[in-house]
Order: C-alpha cells, then sequence, then structure tokens
C-alpha cells in the first residue's frame, strides 16, 4: 500500500491535507524487523514514532520479554506505536517486539517531525491537537478501568 495513502487513515494524520500527507511521508523511514526482534525497550529514550505498515507488533509490559513479561496487546497495520517520542524523550512505557515475519514499520524521528511543524504550523498544530485528544482519551479510560 502506498505510504501516503497508508497515512491518511490514521487518526494521528486526521486533517491532513494530501500535501500535507506527503511531507509526513517523506519523513518516514522503512524498518524491517524478523519475528522476535526488539522494535522499542521499556524504559529506553524514546525519539521516534512508528507506523505499522506490514504484519503485527506485541506489546509487553514487564522489562525484558522473558516468561515473567506478559503481552498486553497486539497491533497490526496501520497502527501507531511511540507516539510519546513526539512530545518529550522520555523513557519507553513498554517493550515492542515483532510478532510477524516480517514486521515493517515507517519511522518518524523527532527531530524531522519538530523540524516540520516548524515549517508547516498548521500540520503541526492538527497533528497535536490529534496526539491530545488520543493521550487524552488513554488517560481517561485507564482511570475508568482502575477505579
Amino acid at each position: 500500500m502506498e505510504l501516503q495513502k497508508l497515512l491518511q487513515g490514521i487518526d494521528l494524520f486526521e486533517g491532513l491535507d494530501d500535501s500535507e500527507l506527503a511531507k509526513v511521508a517523506q519523513i518516514c523511514t522503512e524498518k524491517r524487523f524478523s519475528k522476535g526482534q526488539i522494535i522499542t525497550q521499556e524504559g529506553a529514550a524514546g525519539d521516534e514514532l512508528y507506523i505499522i505498515t506490514e504484519g503485527f507488533v506485541e506489546i509487553v509490559l514487564g522489562g525484558r520479554p522473558t516468561s515473567a513479561a506478559r503481552v498486553v496487546v497486539n497491533l497490526g497495520e496501520g497502527q501507531i506505536i511511540g507516539e510519546m517520542s513526539l512530545l518529550d524523550q522520555g523513557p519507553r512505557s513498554a517493550t515492542v517486539r515483532a510478532a510477524s515475519d516480517p514486521t515493517i514499520v515507517q519511522a518518524i524521528p523527532r527531530r524531522e517531525f519538530d523540524h516540520l511543524c516548524q515549517e508547516d504550523t498548521r500540520l503541526g498544530y492538527i497533528v497535536m491537537r490529534n496526539l491530545a485528544a488520543d493521550l487524552s482519551f488513554k488517560l481517561r479510560h485507564r482511570n475508568l478501568v482502575e477505579r
């Protein structure tokens, strides 16, 4: 599937026009992983967002993916991981490992994303608004589940 068309279906980029989606596609870098390979490690500094373009990933909590760790969710094509990395370079909240062979993701580096937002403030505003709405939803859901 063409990357720009895939981006069009992702909530984070909802509201961007074709030229803005093309700008986002230009800063993406394809990365390939084999089943079992670690994409991000819980606790490590994050500096990239990933868009799954082929295959599946497992989100693992509990440190290194061992028998003591637990898979909390599987994600597939069109879903994103590491979105908080666009906001800060804080530690990763989970380990993400490839669950299929191959697993292909598009990486968006924070530095290039920041530069794009400074060049195109409308694009930056829309993506940050969407990101804030997504994180707000996740926080609200988590608080309701913990009650």
